[in-house]
C-alpha cells in the first residue's frame, strides 16, 4: 500500500441493473433479511425496504454459519424466492455464493453476486465470480488487513471481471462490546489506495439492533458509498443474526438518519420506486 494522500483517486461507479450505481452522488442503500426464510417474508421486507428508500434487495439462500447446527439457508430454492422478491419490488438482488459449483447458478438469479467475509481469500471462488460476468459485492475478512482485502478483489479483476465493491464489515480485536469492531478508517483509507467504490455493513459490525444506526452514520460521513443493512419482518423469530436485524419501523428511521448525514457530506439517496402495483 502506498502513503495515504489527500487527493483521494476518483471513483470508478459499478452499475448493478438499470438504476443502481455505486460510487456516484448517490449513496445505494441495500437492505434485506440475513437469510431468505419464506416467500411471504422475503416479499414483505423487500417491498418494505423499497418503500424507505433502499436500491437493492439482499437476502440469503446459502449460509455458511460458524456452527454446522445453526440454519444454514433454504438453499436453492431461496434463489427463485429472492429473485421474485426483488423483481416485484423494483430492486436489483444480491446473494451470498459459497461455492465455485454454484456460482453459475446463482449468477443467472441474482444481479450482483456476494464473496462473504469467511470466503474473501477462497481464491478458486473468487476466480470464478471474476469470470461470471456479474458485478461483486466483495467482504473483508474478520482478520484482515486492508492489503490482503484489497489483493483479494485483484484476483476478481484479473480473472476479468473490473465490476467489483468493496465492503468493509467490522473485524475482530480484543473488544466483546460488540460483535466486531467497524474499522471507519478503512473507508478513507481504501479510497485512497483504490478506484473501487466502498460501502459498510453495520449490522455485522455492532451485532446489535440499537447499534446499527450510529455506525451507519458514522459510514456515511467517512465517505462510504452505501450501505448493506439487515431487516427482517419481526427480528426475535429470525433464523440467522435475530440480534442485530432491524425491524421495518427503525429501517425507515434509519434511512431518515442516514439522509440527513448524506446531505451534509455532499451526498444524496435517491429513493428506489415500487413497483407497479406493488403495496406495503
Amino acid at each position: 500500500m502506498t502513503a495515504f494522500s489527500a487527493q483521494l483517486p476518483a471513483t470508478v461507479p459499478v452499475t448493478v441493473g438499470d438504476r443502481c450505481c455505486f460510487g456516484g452522488t448517490d449513496l445505494v442503500v441495500i437492505g434485506g433479511p440475513c437469510s431468505v426464510e419464506s416467500a411471504a417474508m422475503v416479499l414483505d421486507t423487500a417491498l418494505s425496504v423499497a418503500a424507505s428508500g433502499a436500491r437493492m434487495l439482499r437476502g440469503g439462500a446459502f449460509k455458511p454459519r460458524t456452527s454446522p447446527h445453526t440454519f444454514q439457508g433454504m438453499g436453492d430454492p431461496a434463489l427463485d424466492l429472492l429473485a421474485q422478491a426483488g423483481e416485484r419490488a423494483g430492486l436489483p438482488v444480491v446473494t451470498e455464493v459459497t461455492d465455485p459449483r454454484h456460482v453459475d447458478r446463482v449468477a443467472g438469479v441474482a444481479d450482483m453476486l456476494q464473496v462473504g467475509a469467511r470466503n474473501m481469500q477462497n481464491y478458486a471462488l473468487l476466480a470464478e465470480v471474476g469470470r461470471s460476468g456479474k458485478p461483486v459485492l466483495l467482504k473483508r475478512g474478520l482478520a484482515a488487513t486492508l492489503k490482503e482485502f484489497l489483493l483479494a478483489a485483484e484476483h476478481i479483476r484479473v480473472a476479468g471481471n473490473d465490476a467489483v465493491v468493496l465492503c468493509e464489515r467490522g473485524i475482530r480485536t480484543f473488544e466483546t462490546a460488540s460483535r466486531f469492531t467497524l474499522d471507519v478508517t478503512a473507508v478513507p483509507v481504501l479510497k485512497a489506495e483504490s478506484h473501487l467504490p466502498v460501502i459498510v455493513d453495520p449490522s455485522h459490525a455492532g451485532g446489535r439492533a440499537p447499534l446499527v444506526a450510529p455506525l451507519a452514520r458514522a459510514a456515511i460521513a467517512a465517505g462510504a458509498d452505501g450501505l448493506i443493512v439487515e431487516v427482517h419482518p419481526e427480528p426475535a423469530t429470525a433464523q440467522s443474526d435475530a440480534e442485530q436485524s432491524l425491524t421495518f419501523a427503525a429501517f425507515a428511521e434509519l434511512m431518515v438518519q442516514v439522509e440527513r448525514v448524506a446531505l451534509a457530506v455532499g451526498r444524496t439517496i435517491g429513493a428506489a420506486p415500487l413497483a407497479v402495483g406493488a403495496s406495503v
